[in-house]
């Protein structure tokens, strides 16, 4: 068991972002110090090379100038040999050869098998001998078969003859072996000890930098891991700043936020239309029962007794029957409409219209039933209400359902009254009645589809239950970027409330 989770634990460690960037951060700077040590101990030889050839570029200048070494063509031995004891005495690292006009080495202050080469590239020499010749510059080096170093020479000249050159091998063996020893030693325990303190602060500095900047990573990733375990049902929590992106992690925090707000606000809105949809179909089983057994009943009545009952009974069978037809027929369509105005199948056509005149034209739709129920329906406009900008069918819709409704719980002798008031740019329309009023705890739901209420109709028979209706109008205004408003008091009247763009006259 304890394997499995040190392999699991191992699994996850090296998984981790953070370890990541750690391992790439140390090999990162472990290349870095290897090639700048690599550098360092190449250039450091060429460096002091270069050095030891500036300042002692006019040396062999000096030599010529101080000291007779060719005289009409012959070698002045007791001169050269003079010089060369000298050389030795003040500098023994210096190697001095004397060269002709070809390069040939002529004589030199080494020991005779010491000296592996009898003549020198020209070509160094003439680079050395330019104006304005800068850089290290490397020549043959006739105490090393194959090598090259840095030296310095001057031409000897007789009567504007060139006679030949003092060649001075600047870095010779003695010199590479005393570089050889500092590299070993000094050189290299400082150089690598100091690129080994640099490296570590810089590395330590980096995890510290890394850690930091993580942080806003682990708040992030673990706001993630609750909001999962959550089942995605709370908006997630998170450490960013507002809407304000101080880096590119800020950015993302905010983008998450944003995210797991909207699949919240998803996922209830799901949930709501869950709860709807099962809500649905108990509504609608129940409401398309009652007719449907009502139906059923009477022409099961008229198939079973036709015989024994009379005209007069038939034809109070068949209305029943036809009515509770009718019923199952609207309802079905209301359905069918609601569903296609909440999946946008039906969009307004806004169209300019006068809004007072399909007043007046519903009153005269109305006029008979408000007769005949003893109830007083007025509609209240003047000539200052300007036009709207809607979908006309839309609106008629609209206004149909709310007075109908307002017809089926205002009383006998009750009043309806539909009203238009002008404002700046819109028209406020109102439909309000003294019917029975609606419960305060009921009146936030009214409008909700498929709400049932507990109240009774005016004329005695019970509602749908459904609100289709009103969830009807409801949506119809919605999609005109309005809201029907709803107060109410109960055994005082109703009235619903709503809003158009008015045209400019």
């Amino acid at each position: 068991m304890s394997v499995i989770v040190f392999a699991s634990w191992r699994i996850e460690v090296f998984h981790s972002l953070y370890i990541k960037l750690v391992l790439v951060l140390f090999f990162l700077f472990s290349l870095i110090g290897g090639v700048f040590l690599a550098v360092a101990l190449y250039t450091a030889p060429m460096y002091q090379q270069e050095v030891s050839q500036q300042l002692n570029h006019d040396l062999a200048r000096y030599i010529v100038n101080e000291h007779v070494l060719i005289e009409n063509g012959e070698v002045r031995q007791d001169n050269l040999s003079e010089l060369f004891h000298n050389v030795m005495i003040i500098n023994p690292s210096l190697e001095l050869y004397l060269l002709d006009p070809d390069g040939r080495v002529v004589a030199h202050s080494m020991a005779p098998e010491k000296v592996r080469r009898t003549r020198v590239s020209l070509e160094p020499i003439y680079s050395f001998l330019e104006a304005g010749a800068h850089g290290l510059i490397m020549g043959d080096d006739p105490g090393n078969e194959d090598g090259q170093n840095s030296f310095t020479v001057a031409p000897i000249d007789y009567q504007d003859q060139r006679q030949g050159y003092i060649y001075a091998i600047l870095g010779s063996e003695k010199s590479h072996h005393i570089i050889d020893v500092l590299q070993r030693s000094l050189i290299m325990k400082w150089s690598f000890t100091a690129v080994l303190v640099a490296l570590a602060f810089a590395f330590i500095a980096g995890l510290l930098l890394f850690f930091f900047l993580m942080r806003k990573l682990r708040v992030l990733s673990q706001a993630m891991q609750d909001f999962k375990s959550r089942n995605l049902q709370d908006t997630a929590p998170g450490e960013g700043q507002g809407d304000r992106a101080l880096d590119e992690i800020d950015a993302m925090t905010i983008t998450f936020q944003e995210m797991a707000g909207r699949i919240h606000s998803q996922m209830n809105h799901l949930l709501q239309v869950e709860s709807l949809r099962r809500e649905l179909v108990a509504n609608v089983s129940h409401d398309l029962r009652t007719p449907l057994a009502s139906l059923s009943g009477f022409l099961e009545t008229l198939q079973l007794k036709s015989e024994a009952l009379s005209d007069e009974q038939k034809q109070a069978y068949l209305k029943i029957a036809w009515d509770n037809a009718q019923r199952l027929t609207l309802l079905v369509e209301e359905l069918f409409e609601l569903a296609k105005l909440d999946a946008n199948e039906i969009k307004p056509q806004p169209e300019t219209f006068s809004l007072a005149e399909l007043a007046f034209d519903l009153s005269h739709q109305f006029h008979l039933r408000a007769r005949e129920r003893n109830i007083r329906f007025e509609v209240v406009a003047d000539e200052t209400v300007p036009q709207v900008s809607a979908d006309v069918g839309m609106i008629e819709r609209v206004l149909e359902n709310l007075i109908d409704n307002s017809f089926k719980h205002t009383p006998a002798d009750g009043h309806i009254r539909l009203k238009l008031s002008a404002r700046q740019d819109s028209v406020d329309i109102s439909v309000s009645d003294t019917g029975c009023g609606i419960a305060s705890e009921e009146l936030p739901h009214i409008l909700k589809r498929f709400y049932r209420n507990s109240d009774q109709r005016a004329d005695g028979a019970s509602g749908s239950g459904l609100g289709l209706g009103l969830a009807i109008a409801s949506r119809i205004v919605e999609l005109h970027g309005s809201e029907l408003s709803v107060s109410s008091e109960l055994q005082q009247g109703t009235e619903f409330r709503f809003s158009l763009p008015a045209r400019p006259m």
